[in-house]
């Protein structure tokens, strides 16, 4: 059963249902005193809410797909990219066109941070969307950095290169979204829409503050 949070009319504290607050600068469920009565959300709308806050943690996404995409998965990378920026979320990827390029635009329309993991040992081939070129001249191994990096990872779509950063985030205990082609590997959890996966984006996030 899908979660739900209340978030207080007053304070605007996000609470989950055993009355521990969320601290959204250390992403950690605190203990806290009873909340007051307050409105009913779903994980979307908690990083809905927080996206307008100044004094929150920025939670590094990792979008994942190939160069060579098809018309259909940049669409979808676009789409999720826009909804991962309107909810103030950093999109990760590998800073090179196709999937990387499409996610990046969608966020960078939102208004949201774009982090390029890049292969290359300079940053000016990364993508014209990117806000924040990371140039570190390991060329493929920069797979495993992506996948280390991001508390949870979209693919979108698939090639052997998407496969490999799919392998490195399950070996690492990330959560692995599948949309439009992804992979079909064991531990990989499909989506069937753009919002679908944000929610599992969403859900992936919040139970990282329970790690604390």
């Amino acid at each position: 059963m899908e979660e739900t949070f209340s978030i207080c009319a007053r304070t605007g504290g996000v609470h989950r249902g055993d009355g521990r607050k969320l601290d959204p600068w250390t992403w950690a469920w605190r203990p806290a005193a009873p909340p007051e009565a307050g409105e009913s959300h779903d994980g979307v709308g908690v990083l809905s809410h927080l996206a307008g806050q100044v004094d929150r943690r920025s939670l590094p996404v990792g979008v994942i797909g190939p160069r060579e995409a098809t018309a259909a998965q940049l669409d979808t990378a676009q789409a999720l990219g826009r909804r991962l920026g309107d909810l103030g979320l950093v999109v990760v990827c590998g800073g090179k066109g196709g999937v990387m390029e499409a996610v990046c635009l969608g966020a960078r329309e939102a208004g949201g941070l774009t982090v390029g993991i890049l292969p290359d040992a300079g940053w000016r081939g990364a993508n014209p969307h990117f806000a924040l070129p990371l140039a570190t001249g390991l060329s493929e191994a920069r797979n495993a950095v992506i996948a280390r990096a991001a508390l949870v990872l979209v693919a979108v779509g698939g090639s052997y290169g998407t496969m490999t950063e799919i392998a490195y985030g399950l070996h690492f205990g990330r959560r692995v979204i599948g949309l439009d082609g992804a992979p079909d590997l064991p531990g990989l959890e499909p989506a069937g829409s753009v919002e679908a996966a944000v929610a599992l984006v969403a859900d992936a996030l919040l139970a990282e503050a329970g790690l604390s």
